[in-house]
């Protein structure tokens, strides 16, 4: 007998960000198989890229260990690596006889998708399976987008199975001990109200907030006051694949059932309950939208959706502008206090998000390339796909969407009205009485000293005048758009990457296109 046939052959099931037990296709398989080997491996590469950081792999440290203790009551338990993916199959390959590899398709950033290249280069050439299993509404290798919707309900009332077999692994797993965040480079944390990853809480999370927080959803999800509580604050467990996206739409479903039941029979339901859910649902399928943009045009992490507006911003990215905005110190406070928040809390509604792109992309006439990447260090929820096509979308590179250019002052107005979210995250602004706090720079020096705060010594001097900043970017913009250049480029954008849900057939002659859906604003405010 040679030494082959002594190893023990077995399916490996590789987690990457899909941290969860229910819902999981390469799991079942792989305890289907017989004897299987759940793998995660920490790939020390992975987190020295410019949009990971602490808040990240603290969340992704508590899943898995959640995700371990979630396989040991099967029976089974998480095999953990540390290294280059490619050499820890090297390595495993030696220990074991790999029938084949089972994981999810992962819509990643750039780094990822070149880590799979490889991986699959490297299994082809020992002859080994690898099968990927969708977990999300994105079709890799999509065709074209029409009917894409109706693809994306079908997948989601799929049903899935439930309850786990017993799960069988080697007896003898040599797990690596888990690297420290400063072996990784990664710096200490700041944030002080960070949401706990795993399963077991990402339940919790999405079930709290269909019985309870959810009722004022609708109205609430736009103010930042009401939104850390109404909003289903599902993101996180979402991109790291805590919860599967079809486990939360089909527990919405059934929600959106139990509400209409109670209605029917007349029982005493909370009559903001029907729209608050339907919001929901229309938000969990775009979130698969926007994620389908990066699955078919990858460079859009990078460059440009629609190239005719290469060369708009980026030889004049002012450095000092962006670290004032990176840092809360516009002289703008719901910027300011959403900037801050963000180091604290690492989550902000998207509202403010959308707030915080376009003050970058059209006040501070800044690329959105280096605002991005700043955000996707700073959002717990960071998912790659989303995260680019709406950081150009927010920024007026895409060519399809309507340029939406916020006013800070009259999103604190509406948002904020009583300064409490600005108070709270700017204190050296406590005490500016209320028809100041929104627009500090209007205070007189005898205001300055009454108050106790001075600015350009207490609270900066806005960086750029609202009005004149704001002209000059429509002025650039939309001499750009207006373009014959800019406009075929849209043409080729909207047949690829637009919703087919109420235009199925393209404009004609697109002068000035039009947003998807023109009252649609929020797409990811979980």
């Amino acid at each position: 007998m040679n030494a082959t046939e002594d190893k023990q052959s077995l399916t490996v099931v590789w987690f990457k960000r899909d941290l969860r037990i229910r819902d999981h296709r390469p799991l079942l398989e792989g305890s289907r198989a017989g004897l299987c080997l759940p793998l995660f491996v920490v790939e020390p590469d992975y987190w020295r890229q410019p949009d990971s950081d602490r808040c990240h792999y603290d969340f992704c440290a508590e899943s898995v260990q959640n995700l371990d203790e979630q396989l040991r009551r099967l029976g089974g338990r998480l095999l953990i690596r540390v290294g280059n993916v490619v050499e820890v199959f090297d390595q495993l390959a030696r220990e074991y006889r790999i029938e084949k590899i089972v994981s999810h398709v992962e819509t990643g950033n750039g780094w990822t998708y070149r880590r799979d290249l490889e991986v699959g280069k490297w299994l082809r050439s020992r002859g080994i399976p690898w099968l990927e299993f969708r977990q999300n509404g994105v079709i890799r290798r999509l065709a074209t987008r029409d009917g894409w919707s109706n693809q994306w309900t079908s997948f989601m009332r799929q049903r899935f199975v439930e309850y786990l077999p017993a799960i069988r692994v080697p007896e003898q797993l040599e797990s690596h001990a888990w690297p420290s965040p400063v072996s990784l480079g990664l710096g200490g944390s700041v944030s002080v109200r960070v949401q706990v990853g795993g399963e077991s809480l990402g339940q919790e999370t999405l079930e709290s907030f269909l019985q309870v927080r959810g009722a004022d959803y609708r109205r609430g999800m736009s103010s930042p006051n009401s939104a850390e509580e109404v909003c289903s604050r599902l993101s996180p467990y979402l991109a790291w694949g805590c919860v599967s996206i079809r486990d939360a739409w089909q527990r919405l479903q059934q929600r959106r059932s139990e509400v209409r039941h109670d209605r029917e029979a007349g029982r005493d339901t909370d009559p903001r309950w029907a729209a608050s859910l339907a919001s929901f649902q229309s938000r969990l399928s775009w979130h698969c939208h926007f994620m389908q943009k990066l699955e078919d045009e990858p460079q859009l992490e990078f460059r440009n959706l629609n190239r005719a507006y290469d060369g708009l911003r980026e030889d004049e990215f002012d450095h000092e502008r962006f670290a004032a905005w990176a840092e809360g110190r516009t002289g703008y406070p719901l910027i300011d206090a959403c900037m801050r928040a963000l180091q604290q809390q690492r989550w902000i509604n998207f509202r403010m998000r959308a707030m915080l792109v376009s003050f970058a992309a059209y006040h501070l006439w800044l690329h959105w390339r280096e605002p991005a990447l700043h955000l996707a260090k700073v959002f717990l929820d960071y998912e790659p796909g989303i995260h680019y096509s709406q950081c150009q979308m927010q920024s007026g590179t895409t060519g399809i969407n309507t340029v939406r250019i916020y006013s800070p002052t009259k999103q604190a107005k509406d948002q904020d009205p009583q300064g409490t979210f600005i108070r709270r995250f700017i204190p050296e602004l406590a005490n500016c009485p209320l028809r100041f706090l929104h627009e500090p720079w209007l205070m007189s020096r005898d205001d300055q000293q009454r108050y106790g705060c001075w600015l350009g010594r207490d609270y900066p001097f806005r960086i750029v005048d609202h009005e004149a900043a704001v002209k000059a970017a429509k002025d650039r913009i939309y001499a750009v758009r207006r373009s014959l250049d800019a406009t075929q480029a849209a043409q080729k954008v909207l047949k690829k990457h637009g919703s087919r849900k109420r235009r199925d057939t393209l404009p004609k002659q697109p002068v000035r296109p039009q947003a998807f859906l023109p009252g649609f604003e929020e797409p990811s405010d979980h």
